[in-house]
């Protein structure tokens, strides 16, 4: 050593020293907390119980899976309100009577309201006046497929009935006390693996008549076709009503856009109703999500329905999906700015100035499909026949088909804003081309005057005009309410205690 070098100062190596030891000790609680953490992992992700075959309830798997089932329980809040969504309840005929109108002699036109959360789909179909007041398993107005997207108990009654077309067989009533559990575990996940899994044939059907098979289909791909199982347009088939009534299907034969689905329709000649005002052949568009969706930035970029609506989070040492299927407004943090480094307020903006530009259009096709309809009402009237009516009412099929293609779809106007402000001009369009024609019908007539529109300025005004008995209506659904769902719970609630369940050992 250099004589003239300096000795290190006593204090020095005490420092060093120090610094060790908390580095060897944080060192260790690092790996000590790693260690826990991935054992709390393990053991939460042991299943406790095995599931019997087609097992429904929920609470059931949530005893295997404690963190997921208790996200998914939040899916019974009803407090989300977003500008044109959420989960609160909101009575949308209320806010659109033109709808009333728009749907004379459907379903729709006695009761339409905001969807709340998955907890609540068997309990909204029993107070939906759509569904009527059946006081017999073979009673009401609506099919047993109405059943399909709603439970869990579903694919275990199309397994006990032995296919999907006995369970379709028949009215609405007659699975009223089998189908009580509300949408959940069962119907996305393998009971065995916990792999995502499709539960409904109807998909599967459409994956195969398109030539496709969806046995292939990549994990994230999966992410978004559970969803797809029941977010999506379909229809009633019945060209082999004796055999197979009242068949789900899938109108994807053509492809996945409205003008498709609409060549597919006419091809067959299918109507959902004849309208009571216009007598247009209609098409009632359900709920095409995952048709809109896939014309969308995200699904290009390959963001799938749960990266955004069951974002992942983190508890300890668990990362799970948030089973809280819901808006993703609700987790702004999570759902997108995992991707989108804006702040919450410029991000909630973005969504809301989306939706506010095609609801703008969107409002303005339901005024002149409304006129539509009035006016060709008054061309029957005033003796038009099936030959000069049937290009027009065409025409406002058309129309309304490309509008309800937007209207239904749930947040359809932020997964694809651009696709939706297409399709609602082409509905614009449409009704334009049926009221210039009926202008032309009526001058004919001697009719050159304004017609004059009614007033359906409120929701009641508006059932009064198309006819609806609604007092019979609503008294009907309350004898039901009261007396025939109680019967249908305790029958439910008398079979699921005699379900198996084998505790893993």
């Amino acid at each position: 050593m250099n004589s003239n070098q300096k000795k290190r100062s006593p204090w020095v190596n005490w420092t060093l020293f120090f610094i060790t030891l908390a580095a060897v000790f944080l060192l260790g609680l690092l790996v000590s907390t790693i260690t826990e953490r991935r054992a709390e992992a393990i053991f939460a992700y042991k299943p406790k119980m095995k599931l019997a075959d087609f097992e429904p309830r929920n609470e059931i798997w949530g005893k295997n899976y404690p963190w997921q089932y208790e996200s998914y329980r939040k899916t019974q809040q009803t407090d989300l309100r977003t500008a044109h969504g959420g989960n609160a309840m909101r009575d949308v005929l209320a806010e659109s009577p033109e709808l009333i109108v728009m749907w004379a002699g459907y379903g729709f036109s006695k009761d339409y309201n905001q969807g709340r959360g998955h907890s609540y789909a068997v309990e909204d179909v029993y107070n939906s006046l759509r569904t009527g007041g059946p006081k017999a398993p073979d009673d009401g107005p609506m099919p047993s497929t109405c059943w399909t997207c709603k439970s869990p108990d579903v694919p275990r009654m199309m397994n006990q009935l032995g296919s999907p077309a006995a369970f379709y067989a028949g009215k609405w009533a007659k699975h009223g006390e089998e189908i009580v559990n509300s949408i959940g575990c069962a119907d996305c996940h393998n009971p065995e693996t916990m792999d995502l899994a499709i539960s409904r044939p109807a998909l599967i059907e459409a994956y195969e008549a398109m030539g496709k098979d969806i046995s292939k289909a990549t994990h994230q791909e999966m992410r978004s076709l559970v969803c797809a199982q029941c977010h999506v347009e379909y229809y009633f088939n019945n060209q082999n009503k004796e055999e197979r009534p009242n068949y789900l299907t899938f109108p994807w034969v053509n492809g996945f856009d409205p003008e498709a689905m609409l060549r597919y329709y006419d091809s067959i000649q299918f109507t959902d109703w004849t309208h009571s005002i216009s007598k247009a052949p209609m098409l009632k568009a359900q709920h095409p999500d995952y048709e809109v969706y896939t014309t969308g930035i995200h699904a290009e970029r390959g963001v799938s329905c749960a990266d955004c609506h069951m974002p992942y989070v983190s508890e300890g040492g668990l990362k799970y999906s948030n089973h809280h299927v819901t808006s993703p407004l609700k987790y702004i943090s999570q759902a997108c700015q995992t991707c989108h480094r804006e702040s919450e307020a410029t991000l909630l903006k973005n969504v809301y100035d989306r939706q506010e530009k095609v609801a703008e259009i969107r409002h303005k096709a339901e005024e002149l499909l409304t006129r539509a309809h009035v006016e060709a009402k008054i061309a029957w009237d005033n003796g038009a026949i099936e030959q000069e009516m049937k290009p027009i009412l065409n025409e406002i099929r058309a129309g309304q088909w490309f509008w309800d293609y937007v209207a239904a779809s749930h947040g359809g106007s932020f997964h694809a804003p651009v696709e939706s402000a297409r399709v609602i001009g082409k509905a614009i369009d449409h009704a334009q081309n049926a009221r210039v024609m009926l202008a032309r019908l009526l001058a004919t007539k001697g009719l050159t005057h304004e017609i004059p529109y009614p007033d359906i300025s409120t929701k009641e005004k508006a059932q009064q005009y198309i006819g609806l008995p609604m007092d019979k209506l609503k008294e009907e659904k309350d004898v039901f309410l009261k007396e025939i769902v109680p019967v249908w719970k305790k029958k439910a609630a008398d079979r699921e205690a005699n379900y198996g369940l084998v505790l893993n050992e």
